[in-house]
Protein backbone atom coordinates (compact mmCIF):
# COMPACT_ATOMS: atom_id res chain seq x y z
CA UNK A 1 0.00 0.00 0.00
CA UNK A 2 1.09 3.56 -0.57
CA UNK A 3 0.73 6.62 1.66
CA UNK A 4 1.81 9.95 0.28
CA UNK A 5 2.50 11.59 3.63
CA UNK A 6 6.23 11.91 4.27
CA UNK A 7 7.42 10.88 7.70
CA UNK A 8 10.78 12.42 8.58
CA UNK A 9 11.64 9.76 11.15
CA UNK A 10 9.62 6.68 11.95
CA UNK A 11 9.98 4.11 14.69
CA UNK A 12 11.79 1.08 13.32
CA UNK A 13 10.54 -2.43 13.66
CA UNK A 14 13.35 -4.73 12.58
CA UNK A 15 12.87 -8.40 12.02
CA UNK A 16 16.04 -10.23 11.06
CA UNK A 17 16.46 -13.64 9.54
CA UNK A 18 18.24 -15.87 12.02
CA UNK A 19 21.30 -17.91 11.24
CA UNK A 20 23.33 -15.36 9.28
CA UNK A 21 27.02 -15.64 10.12
CA UNK A 22 29.13 -12.50 10.47
CA UNK A 23 32.04 -14.21 8.71
CA UNK A 24 32.53 -15.75 5.30
CA UNK A 25 33.96 -19.25 4.81
CA UNK A 26 37.43 -17.77 4.36
CA UNK A 27 37.18 -16.14 7.79
CA UNK A 28 36.82 -12.58 6.52
CA UNK A 29 34.29 -10.34 8.17
CA UNK A 30 31.07 -9.87 6.24
CA UNK A 31 29.78 -6.37 5.59
CA UNK A 32 26.31 -5.85 7.02
CA UNK A 33 23.64 -4.69 4.57
CA UNK A 34 20.14 -3.95 5.83
CA UNK A 35 17.22 -4.07 3.39
CA UNK A 36 13.86 -2.51 4.26
CA UNK A 37 11.12 -4.44 2.46
CA UNK A 38 8.04 -2.68 1.14
CA UNK A 39 5.81 -5.03 3.15
CA UNK A 40 5.86 -8.34 4.95
CA UNK A 41 7.46 -11.26 3.06
CA UNK A 42 5.48 -12.47 0.07
CA UNK A 43 6.16 -13.99 -3.35
CA UNK A 44 7.74 -10.85 -4.77
CA UNK A 45 10.55 -11.17 -2.21
CA UNK A 46 11.30 -14.84 -2.92
CA UNK A 47 14.53 -14.08 -4.78
CA UNK A 48 15.97 -12.34 -1.73
CA UNK A 49 15.28 -15.29 0.56
CA UNK A 50 16.74 -17.61 -2.06
CA UNK A 51 19.89 -15.49 -2.28
CA UNK A 52 20.24 -15.73 1.49
CA UNK A 53 19.46 -19.44 1.66
CA UNK A 54 21.85 -20.33 -1.15
CA UNK A 55 24.66 -18.19 0.25
CA UNK A 56 24.90 -15.81 -2.71
CA UNK A 57 25.17 -12.75 -0.47
CA UNK A 58 27.86 -14.34 1.68
CA UNK A 59 29.84 -15.21 -1.44
CA UNK A 60 29.87 -11.49 -2.16
CA UNK A 61 31.10 -10.73 1.35
CA UNK A 62 27.73 -9.49 2.62
CA UNK A 63 25.67 -10.21 5.73
CA UNK A 64 22.18 -9.22 4.52
CA UNK A 65 19.45 -8.60 7.04
CA UNK A 66 15.84 -8.01 5.98
CA UNK A 67 13.66 -5.49 7.80
CA UNK A 68 9.88 -5.06 7.75
CA UNK A 69 8.33 -1.57 7.76
CA UNK A 70 6.34 -0.28 10.70
CA UNK A 71 5.14 2.62 8.50
CA UNK A 72 4.48 2.47 4.74
CA UNK A 73 7.12 5.12 4.02
CA UNK A 74 9.90 3.43 6.02
CA UNK A 75 11.67 2.04 2.94
CA UNK A 76 11.99 5.61 1.68
CA UNK A 77 12.55 7.67 4.80
CA UNK A 78 14.75 5.31 6.76
CA UNK A 79 16.90 4.51 3.74
CA UNK A 80 17.29 8.22 2.96
CA UNK A 81 18.32 8.78 6.58
CA UNK A 82 20.91 6.00 6.42
CA UNK A 83 19.09 3.75 8.91
CA UNK A 84 18.71 1.11 6.19
CA UNK A 85 21.27 0.46 3.47
CA UNK A 86 18.69 -0.33 0.80
CA UNK A 87 14.91 -0.02 0.54
CA UNK A 88 12.22 -1.36 -1.76
CA UNK A 89 9.83 1.33 -2.99
CA UNK A 90 7.71 2.58 -5.88
CA UNK A 91 9.05 4.46 -8.91
CA UNK A 92 6.41 7.18 -8.93
CA UNK A 93 6.80 7.78 -5.20
CA UNK A 94 10.57 8.09 -5.54
CA UNK A 95 10.03 10.87 -8.09
CA UNK A 96 7.46 12.68 -5.93
CA UNK A 97 9.65 12.45 -2.83
CA UNK A 98 12.58 13.90 -4.73
CA UNK A 99 10.57 16.59 -6.52
CA UNK A 100 8.35 17.67 -3.63
CA UNK A 101 10.45 17.06 -0.53
CA UNK A 102 14.03 16.93 -1.82
CA UNK A 103 14.49 13.48 -0.31
CA UNK A 104 18.06 12.34 -1.13
CA UNK A 105 17.10 8.95 -2.55
CA UNK A 106 17.61 7.21 -5.91
CA UNK A 107 16.65 3.95 -7.57
CA UNK A 108 19.55 1.53 -8.05
CA UNK A 109 17.73 -1.30 -9.82
CA UNK A 110 14.28 -2.19 -11.13
CA UNK A 111 12.60 -5.15 -9.46
CA UNK A 112 9.29 -5.18 -11.39
CA UNK A 113 9.34 -3.65 -14.85
CA UNK A 114 5.61 -2.87 -15.31
CA UNK A 115 2.55 -1.96 -13.19
CA UNK A 116 1.13 -4.43 -10.70
CA UNK A 117 -1.39 -1.88 -9.43
CA UNK A 118 -4.43 -2.04 -11.73
CA UNK A 119 -8.14 -1.27 -11.72
CA UNK A 120 -10.29 -4.29 -10.83
CA UNK A 121 -13.97 -5.11 -11.06
CA UNK A 122 -16.16 -8.18 -10.72
CA UNK A 123 -16.60 -9.76 -14.14
CA UNK A 124 -20.34 -9.92 -13.57
CA UNK A 125 -20.45 -6.10 -13.55
CA UNK A 126 -19.35 -6.07 -17.23
CA UNK A 127 -17.04 -3.08 -16.76
CA UNK A 128 -14.65 -3.52 -19.65
CA UNK A 129 -12.83 -0.21 -20.07
CA UNK A 130 -12.23 3.10 -18.25
CA UNK A 131 -15.07 5.03 -19.86
CA UNK A 132 -17.44 2.43 -18.38
CA UNK A 133 -16.63 3.98 -15.00
CA UNK A 134 -18.99 6.89 -15.68
CA UNK A 135 -21.76 6.68 -13.09
CA UNK A 136 -19.84 4.07 -11.11
CA UNK A 137 -18.22 4.15 -7.67
CA UNK A 138 -14.48 3.53 -7.50
CA UNK A 139 -12.86 2.58 -4.20
CA UNK A 140 -9.24 3.55 -3.64
CA UNK A 141 -6.68 4.11 -0.90
CA UNK A 142 -7.14 7.85 -0.71
CA UNK A 143 -3.94 9.00 -2.42
CA UNK A 144 -3.61 11.81 -4.99
CA UNK A 145 -1.71 9.39 -7.26
CA UNK A 146 -4.64 6.97 -7.36
CA UNK A 147 -7.08 9.81 -8.04
CA UNK A 148 -4.93 11.14 -10.88
CA UNK A 149 -4.55 7.68 -12.39
CA UNK A 150 -8.28 6.97 -12.38
CA UNK A 151 -9.19 10.34 -13.91
CA UNK A 152 -6.45 10.13 -16.54
CA UNK A 153 -7.55 6.65 -17.64
CA UNK A 154 -11.21 7.70 -17.99
CA UNK A 155 -10.31 10.86 -19.89
CA UNK A 156 -7.92 9.00 -22.22
CA UNK A 157 -10.70 6.53 -23.02
CA UNK A 158 -13.15 9.29 -23.97
CA UNK A 159 -15.11 9.35 -20.73
CA UNK A 160 -15.90 12.14 -18.28
CA UNK A 161 -13.85 11.83 -15.06
CA UNK A 162 -16.31 14.12 -13.28
CA UNK A 163 -18.97 11.41 -13.66
CA UNK A 164 -16.93 8.95 -11.58
CA UNK A 165 -17.53 8.79 -7.81
CA UNK A 166 -14.35 8.21 -5.79
CA UNK A 167 -14.57 6.67 -2.31
CA UNK A 168 -11.65 6.28 0.07
CA UNK A 169 -11.82 2.70 1.38
CA UNK A 170 -8.45 2.76 3.12
CA UNK A 171 -6.93 -0.70 3.38
CA UNK A 172 -10.27 -2.50 2.91
CA UNK A 173 -9.74 -2.98 -0.81
CA UNK A 174 -10.85 -6.58 -1.22
CA UNK A 175 -13.89 -6.42 1.07
CA UNK A 176 -15.11 -3.18 -0.52
CA UNK A 177 -15.27 -4.82 -3.94
CA UNK A 178 -16.62 -8.27 -3.11
CA UNK A 179 -19.35 -6.81 -0.87
CA UNK A 180 -20.21 -4.41 -3.71
CA UNK A 181 -19.71 -1.27 -1.67
CA UNK A 182 -17.82 -0.09 -4.75
CA UNK A 183 -18.08 -1.07 -8.39
CA UNK A 184 -14.37 -0.83 -9.11
CA UNK A 185 -11.20 -1.10 -7.08
CA UNK A 186 -8.17 1.12 -7.75
CA UNK A 187 -4.80 0.33 -6.23
CA UNK A 188 -5.28 -3.42 -5.98
CA UNK A 189 -2.26 -5.49 -6.96
CA UNK A 190 -2.54 -8.26 -9.53
CA UNK A 191 -0.04 -10.27 -7.50
CA UNK A 192 -2.03 -10.03 -4.26
CA UNK A 193 -5.59 -8.69 -4.27
CA UNK A 194 -6.36 -10.40 -7.60
CA UNK A 195 -5.37 -13.96 -6.58
CA UNK A 196 -6.94 -13.43 -3.14
CA UNK A 197 -10.30 -12.60 -4.69
CA UNK A 198 -10.05 -15.39 -7.25
CA UNK A 199 -9.23 -17.81 -4.42
CA UNK A 200 -12.46 -16.70 -2.76
CA UNK A 201 -14.35 -17.54 -5.96
CA UNK A 202 -14.77 -14.06 -7.47
CA UNK A 203 -13.82 -13.81 -11.19
CA UNK A 204 -12.13 -10.44 -11.73
CA UNK A 205 -11.54 -8.14 -14.71
CA UNK A 206 -8.51 -5.84 -14.69
CA UNK A 207 -7.42 -2.65 -16.48
CA UNK A 208 -3.76 -1.72 -16.82
CA UNK A 209 -3.16 2.06 -16.49
CA UNK A 210 -0.33 1.89 -18.99
CA UNK A 211 -2.82 0.89 -21.69
CA UNK A 212 -4.88 4.04 -21.10
CA UNK A 213 -2.67 7.09 -21.14
CA UNK A 214 -0.59 6.58 -17.99
CA UNK A 215 3.10 6.00 -18.75
CA UNK A 216 4.25 2.47 -17.95
CA UNK A 217 5.86 2.54 -14.54
CA UNK A 218 8.33 0.29 -12.80
CA UNK A 219 6.14 -1.01 -10.01
CA UNK A 220 8.90 -1.37 -7.45
CA UNK A 221 12.62 -0.60 -7.36
CA UNK A 222 15.58 -0.91 -5.03
CA UNK A 223 16.50 2.48 -3.56
CA UNK A 224 19.55 3.83 -1.76
CA UNK A 225 20.49 7.23 -0.39
CA UNK A 226 22.67 9.63 -2.34
CA UNK A 227 25.28 9.29 0.39
CA UNK A 228 25.39 5.48 0.24
CA UNK A 229 25.65 5.54 -3.55
CA UNK A 230 28.52 8.02 -3.40
CA UNK A 231 30.44 6.30 -0.60
CA UNK A 232 29.65 2.59 -0.99
CA UNK A 233 28.82 1.83 -4.60
CA UNK A 234 30.86 -1.40 -4.53
CA UNK A 235 28.69 -2.82 -1.73
CA UNK A 236 25.50 -1.94 -3.60
CA UNK A 237 26.81 -3.58 -6.76
CA UNK A 238 27.73 -6.72 -4.85
CA UNK A 239 24.25 -6.84 -3.31
CA UNK A 240 22.53 -6.45 -6.68
CA UNK A 241 24.71 -9.10 -8.32
CA UNK A 242 23.80 -11.59 -5.59
CA UNK A 243 20.13 -10.57 -5.78
CA UNK A 244 20.22 -11.31 -9.51
CA UNK A 245 21.62 -14.75 -8.78
CA UNK A 246 18.69 -15.25 -6.44
CA UNK A 247 16.25 -14.17 -9.14
CA UNK A 248 17.83 -16.45 -11.75
CA UNK A 249 17.53 -19.39 -9.37
CA UNK A 250 13.94 -18.50 -8.49
CA UNK A 251 12.99 -18.28 -12.15
CA UNK A 252 14.38 -21.76 -12.83
CA UNK A 253 13.21 -23.35 -9.57
CA UNK A 254 9.89 -21.71 -8.60
CA UNK A 255 8.61 -24.55 -6.38
CA UNK A 256 11.76 -24.74 -4.28
CA UNK A 257 12.00 -20.96 -4.12
CA UNK A 258 8.41 -20.69 -2.92
CA UNK A 259 9.11 -23.30 -0.25
CA UNK A 260 12.04 -21.20 0.97
CA UNK A 261 9.77 -18.14 1.16
CA UNK A 262 7.07 -20.04 3.06
CA UNK A 263 9.67 -21.20 5.57
CA UNK A 264 10.38 -17.53 6.33
CA UNK A 265 6.87 -16.11 6.23
CA UNK A 266 5.75 -13.89 9.10
CA UNK A 267 2.92 -16.14 10.27
CA UNK A 268 1.74 -13.96 13.15
CA UNK A 269 1.50 -10.72 11.16
CA UNK A 270 1.11 -11.76 7.52
CA UNK A 271 0.45 -15.49 7.04
CA UNK A 272 0.71 -16.71 3.46
CA UNK A 273 -1.53 -19.09 1.52
CA UNK A 274 0.53 -21.38 -0.69
CA UNK A 275 -1.92 -21.46 -3.61
CA UNK A 276 -2.15 -17.66 -3.68
CA UNK A 277 1.62 -17.21 -3.50
CA UNK A 278 2.09 -19.75 -6.31
CA UNK A 279 -0.08 -17.60 -8.59
CA UNK A 280 1.62 -14.44 -7.35
CA UNK A 281 5.12 -15.77 -7.99
CA UNK A 282 4.23 -16.63 -11.59
CA UNK A 283 2.75 -13.17 -12.15
CA UNK A 284 5.68 -11.24 -10.71
CA UNK A 285 8.38 -13.41 -12.28
CA UNK A 286 6.97 -12.66 -15.73
CA UNK A 287 7.07 -8.93 -14.94
CA UNK A 288 10.48 -8.81 -13.27
CA UNK A 289 12.27 -9.67 -16.49
CA UNK A 290 11.30 -9.56 -20.16
CA UNK A 291 13.25 -10.05 -23.38
CA UNK A 292 13.61 -6.29 -23.71
CA UNK A 293 14.12 -5.52 -20.01
CA UNK A 294 16.47 -7.75 -18.01
CA UNK A 295 16.06 -7.99 -14.25
CA UNK A 296 17.35 -4.83 -12.49
CA UNK A 297 17.76 -2.94 -15.80
CA UNK A 298 16.60 0.64 -16.21
CA UNK A 299 16.56 3.44 -18.77
CA UNK A 300 16.17 7.24 -18.59
CA UNK A 301 13.04 7.43 -20.76
CA UNK A 302 10.98 5.65 -18.12
CA UNK A 303 11.89 8.20 -15.45
CA UNK A 304 11.47 11.18 -17.77
CA UNK A 305 8.00 10.09 -18.90
CA UNK A 306 6.88 9.39 -15.37
CA UNK A 307 8.21 12.71 -14.11
CA UNK A 308 6.51 14.64 -16.95
CA UNK A 309 3.19 12.89 -16.29
CA UNK A 310 3.34 13.52 -12.55
CA UNK A 311 4.06 17.22 -13.16
CA UNK A 312 1.14 17.38 -15.62
CA UNK A 313 -1.13 15.87 -12.96
CA UNK A 314 0.14 18.47 -10.46
CA UNK A 315 1.33 15.86 -7.97
CA UNK A 316 5.02 16.43 -8.62
CA UNK A 317 6.21 20.00 -8.14
CA UNK A 318 8.96 19.98 -10.75
CA UNK A 319 11.01 18.02 -13.23
CA UNK A 320 14.01 16.31 -11.62
CA UNK A 321 17.14 15.48 -13.67
CA UNK A 322 17.16 11.76 -14.40
CA UNK A 323 20.66 11.37 -12.98
CA UNK A 324 19.17 12.35 -9.61
CA UNK A 325 16.40 9.77 -9.86
CA UNK A 326 18.24 6.56 -10.68
CA UNK A 327 21.70 5.09 -11.05
CA UNK A 328 22.07 1.86 -12.99
CA UNK A 329 24.70 -0.15 -11.14
CA UNK A 330 24.26 -3.54 -12.80
CA UNK A 331 24.15 -3.75 -16.57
Amino acid sequence: MRLMKFFVLCSLLVVVLAGCSSKAKDGKELKEVTVMLDWYPNAIHSFLYVAMEKGYFKEKGLDVKLQYPSNPTDPLTLTAAGKSTIGIYYQQDVIMARANEGVPIQSIGTIVQSPLSQLMSLKESNIQRPRDLEGKTVGYGGTPLSEATIKAMVKEDGGDPNQVKLVDVGFELVSALITKKVDVLAGGLINHELPVMEEKGYPISTMDPSEFGVPKSHEIVFVASDRTIAKDEATLKAFLEAAKQGFDYTKKNPDESLAILLDHQEKDQFPLTKSIEEKSLKIVTDKMETKEEPFLSDHPASWEKQNEWLVQQKIADKMVPTDELYKELVK
